[in-house]
């Protein structure tokens, strides 16, 4: 799967989240470049990146920063 995230860093903050299936490549990179020049026209700083992992779940594990606060984050390395 590939997944479109638009991540507002200086909140810390989840804005968009897509799941697009591994045939929709073309779509989601054209989705993606098209959220960007939209972003940069209104002059809004966003992280936005396209992520293909077999599953949702995967994402969420190898990229926590994007669904969880930084003391989630920690709270959950402490508890291990």
């Amino acid at each position: 799967m590939i997944f479109l995230i638009e991540y507002n860093r200086p909140e810390g903050r989840l804005v968009t989240f897509e799941r697009f299936k591994d045939s929709e490549r073309r779509k989601a990179e054209d989705v993606r470049l098209a959220l960007e020049w939209d972003l940069n026209r209104r002059g809004v700083n966003h992280e936005v990146v396209l992520l293909e992992a077999a599953s949702e779940a995967a994402v969420r594990r190898t990229h926590r920063r994007y669904f969880e606060t930084l003391r989630q984050i920690l709270e959950s390395a402490l508890a291990d």
